[in-house]
């Protein structure tokens, strides 16, 4: 099995005149692309395949932890389906592999590439090819006041907490479209992090863009099969340089992908991670 890779990795071009960047999740008519106001390039990346070696990054020092565990629910159609059996699976999972007391899982995504497709509406997720993390400290805060009860959400605040995602393929091995996962310990996280609004109809959200830096270590885990998964960490409260705080990651086209391999699909869970 070939080892590393060489591939084009999508990054942010924040907006020339300094202004905030924004998504305007409203699509726009014409394209069917959100309206926004900054750019993307693509640099050529070299992605270290880490099978073999995967114990060496854990979420607290690189910011992402591979496992081998399959799933009990393997259908992954049905939504009610999924949070029914799915989350609390996958709750005691992330304990287990954590430490932490207390798992609230608040979304999931699947996602199902569709070559030539414009339409990524929220039944038709495709691998994003843009290299991003999930959240900002400010979104992360405003997550847990959004899905923890008042009564609860202010001593929580006060003890941490993470936000990680739970990735891994399912049908087959993710050998088209492979997730990439930027070590942190290789990230200047003054330098290279830009927050971006997600402005929704009703509200509005943030997420980190991410802009080119040449010291970016990329790993990936080469045909991951849907008997193994990765934890992403997207946030952590502890800020002070002892742990990894998140790990920019993106799906990208690896130019080695035999012909007639199957089109990826994968699911994502976000969860709320409390420990005392």
């Amino acid at each position: 099995m070939a080892s590393d890779t060489v591939a084009n990795l999508n990054y942010m071009v924040a907006p020339p005149d300094g202004s905030r960047p924004y998504n305007n999740i409203n699509a726009d008519s014409v394209t069917g692309k959100p309206n926004r106001n900054w750019n993307e390039e693509p640099r050529e990346m070299e992605i270290h395949n880490v099978r073999g070696k995967e114990e060496l990054y854990k979420l607290d020092n690189a910011g992402f932890q591979y496992g081998r565990e399959a799933a009990k629910h393997t259908s992954f159609l049905n939504d009610g389906e999924i949070e029914r059996e799915y989350y609390p699976e996958s709750i005691d999972l992330i304990k287990r592999a954590t430490g932490a007391t207390s798992v609230v899982i608040f979304d999931h995504t699947i996602r199902r590439r569709r070559p030539g497709e414009l339409d990524d509406s929220p039944q038709k997720r495709q691998p994003v090819p843009l290299v991003h993390v999930d959240q900002t400290t400010a979104s992360a805060i405003a997550r847990v006041h959004r899905h923890l009860p008042p009564t609860e959400a202010p001593s929580l605040l006060h003890r941490r907490f993470q936000i990680v995602n739970l990735w891994r393929p399912i049908s087959h091995a993710a050998v088209d479209w492979p997730l990439a996962l930027c070590d942190f310990r290789s990230i200047d996280v003054e330098k290279d992090l830009v927050p971006v609004a997600l402005i929704y109809p009703d509200r509005e959200g943030e997420t980190l863009g991410v802009k080119y830096n040449a010291n970016h270590q990329w790993k990936y885990m080469k045909a991951m099969t849907p008997e193994e998964f990765v934890l992403i960490k997207c946030f952590d409260s502890i800020q002070d340089g002892s742990v990894a705080r998140l790990t920019p990651h993106t799906g990208f086209q690896d130019p080695n992908t035999p012909e007639g391999t199957p089109l990826r699909e994968s699911i994502e869970l976000r969860a709320l991670v409390f420990y005392n």
